[in-house]
């Protein structure tokens, strides 16, 4: 596995050896060890996956302590445009965000800490995302911001996205205080 850290501390993409032939491919999709050795830690305790068509936006999403999550995320067919905002009061990259390509062909994946408001947009029809949690789902936890807050400036890549009644109405970043 290849770890490519980014600006924004503690999220990591992880690129996964991938091991092909006439058959079709094989690669370890996680790894304790190999995930630790990388700064990647973490109890992970509940695997979840959706469903998406292209346009759908599902976001920006997070759980508030005490049952903050950190993810793992990765997508099993079709491709996506994963977004994560960092929410972490003292952070020097408070309220910046970074997007990754998740892509079945490449089976990357991308570490989200806890902290982060996290979401994505399907770039095909039936893209399937699998995120591995740290904590189990608490919904008097569930917080979110705004997907199209003009203050964080996400290029979604999406025109006319199909988003839920309940990620139309979340805050801004202006509007938001943090729990981290």
């Amino acid at each position: 596995m290849e770890f490519k850290q980014f600006d924004i501390p503690d999220v990591v993409e992880v690129l996964p050896r991938v091991f092909g032939d006439a058959r079709g491919a094989f690669f370890e999709s996680f790894s304790a060890r190999r995930m630790q050795e990388a700064g990647i830690e973490g109890d992970w305790v509940q695997d979840n996956q959706s469903r998406s068509d292209r346009g759908v936006v599902r976001g920006l999403h997070f759980q508030q302590p005490p049952y903050a999550q950190a993810k793992l995320v990765r997508v099993a067919a079709g491709r996506a445009l994963d977004v994560i905002v960092d929410i972490r009061r003292n952070s020097p990259t408070y309220g910046q965000h970074l997007a990754v390509e998740l892509d079945a062909e490449r089976y990357n994946m991308l570490y989200v800490p806890v902290g982060f408001a996290h979401g994505f947009t399907a770039l095909e029809d039936n893209t399937l995302f699998l995120y591995k949690c740290t904590n189990y789902y608490a919904p008097q936890s569930e917080g979110g911001l705004l997907w199209n807050d003009p203050a964080l400036a996400i290029d979604w890549g999406v025109h006319n996205p199909t988003i839920s009644a309940k990620d139309q109405v979340l805050p801004t970043l202006a509007e938001f205080d943090s729990p981290f």
